[in-house]
């Protein structure tokens, strides 16, 4: 498995999933004036799988211009991103609280499913790979809705949620990947990086 990466993504999440695989790594963060937040516009009528692969290929291809621009050392770039969809409907970050309450009183007492995207690219070779997995919620009060939004968890997470968080306390369950739940899926990021061994 590669032992090392440069990793796309300013989630504490993914550099703590990727310490737990054993994988050095140096974050490759936008230089300052770089618009990282408008890759991730959906387009109209978009499925929710289509969005979250388009927006990791955007990114991943602005972390690899970043590198070259700034003449680090050549090595595996890993980057990776994560939605929420309810059907066809993609929910992304909250813009704010108001969005976040709009978010959780949707999900509230239905299953939605949680799409993550991986992708690594080193040269010319790039590997992808897609975790779907399904969250059942809870049904959840207004107040309790309004009391998690207030501890501030929400902000930042798709779908205004952060499974490892006090969101746990409403899930009762869970199918599929929880790291990938979490922002990178182990197993399918372990499968790619062995590729680039």
């Amino acid at each position: 498995m590669s032992d090392f990466v440069y990793l796309a993504s300013q989630s504490p999440r993914r550099r703590q999933l990727l310490e737990q695989l054993g994988v050095r790594h140096e974050l490759l963060l936008p230089d300052a004036g770089e618009d990282t937040e408008s890759l991730e516009e959906p387009l109209p009528g978009e499925a929710p799988s289509r969005y979250v692969q388009r927006v990791t290929g955007l990114k991943l291809g602005a972390a690899i211009a970043r590198m070259k621009r700034r003449g680090l050392a050549p090595a595996p770039v890993l980057c990776s991103d994560t939605t929420v969809a309810l059907g066809r409907t993609i929910y992304g970050k909250p813009a704010d609280a108001q969005d976040a309450i709009r978010m959780l009183r949707e999900l509230s007492g239905r299953t939605h499913r949680v799409l993550t995207a991986v992708a690594i690219q080193d040269g010319r070779k790039r590997r992808e790979a897609l975790s779907v997995s399904r969250v059942t919620f809870a049904s959840m009060t207004a107040a309790q809705i309004r009391d998690y939004v207030a501890s501030g968890e929400p902000m930042g997470k798709a779908g205004a949620y952060a499974v490892q968080g006090a969101a746990a306390a409403y899930i009762p369950h869970i199918s599929g990947s929880y790291s990938g739940i979490m922002g990178l899926p182990m197993h399918e990021t372990a499968q790619l990086l062995r590729e680039f061994a």
